[in-house]
């Protein structure tokens, strides 16, 4: 967590204690301001650009508590894919807003950014898709139930779009937990329910997201083209 005024020190130590394994990390100007943190505090001597590539590559989060241009400017010469780049969430110098920048999804940013915006009784921005319109995140779907995503990268990109765009989507779900939507919340009307493959007529959907033990053969990859991602949940336990 990155501080470089007075302010963003301040709000460091708020949320330092609920983050005890985050490393905190401010200027040499601003050093003094966090005495009594009993997390690791690493000082930059000089600017700040010099000491972003480190930091960049060391963490797998980052939260920045100054303006949004200043963190782009920052992390542009570092970015590589949103697979291995780290999450980047900003948060404003009166601790009102927190943003996730980068890797809101498969980086975690989004996760991040709501759990901050908690602990400082912010409000969390989003301005990724699936989190605006409050629907399903293709690439990420029962990854806190550990569920193995398994589709080429160019269908996670499609199936994103179609869930998104309010295409008609199947949804077959043959095993795995039931908890991937949150309780009460309406699903999706584009999203529709199987609990088996045989009940999907596939040509009347612009794709299929599966959830499943089934063993799938390349024909069938072959036949859905883009428009098939397969989640595997974990092997089921036997009494």
């Amino acid at each position: 967590m990155v501080a470089i005024t007075r302010h963003g020190c301040t709000i460091l130590k708020r949320l330092a204690p609920s983050l005890p394994d985050a490393d905190l990390v401010v200027t040499r100007k601003f050093a003094d301001e966090l005495p009594d943190v009993e997390n690791s505090v690493v000082v930059i001597d000089g600017r700040v650009p010099p000491a972003m590539g480190g930091l960049f590559e060391n963490y797998d989060q980052l939260l920045f508590i100054f303006s949004i241009g200043a963190a782009v400017r920052l992390i542009a010469p570092h970015l590589k894919s949103k697979e291995v780049d780290p999450g980047v969430v900003v948060v404003d110098d009166a601790a009102q807003y927190v943003i996730p920048i980068l890797s809101g999804h498969i980086g975690g940013a989004n996760a991040f950014a709501d759990e901050v915006a908690q602990m400082l009784g912010a409000t969390a921005v989003y301005t990724t898709a699936s989190e605006a319109q409050k629907t399903i995140a293709v690439d990420i779907l029962g990854r806190e139930l550990g569920w193995q995503v398994e589709a080429p990268k160019l269908n996670l990109v499609r199936m994103a779009a179609n869930v998104i765009n309010n295409e008609p989507v199947a949804f077959v779900q043959e095993s795995g937990s039931r908890a991937w939507w949150p309780e009460g919340r309406p699903l999706p009307a584009n999203v529709h329910l199987f609990e088996t493959i045989d009940e999907v007529t596939l040509e009347s959907y612009s794709g299929l997201l599966w959830v499943t033990h089934q063993e799938i053969a390349p024909e069938f990859w072959d036949e859905m083209r883009e428009r098939l991602v397969v989640y595997r949940p974990p092997a089921e336990k036997r009494s």
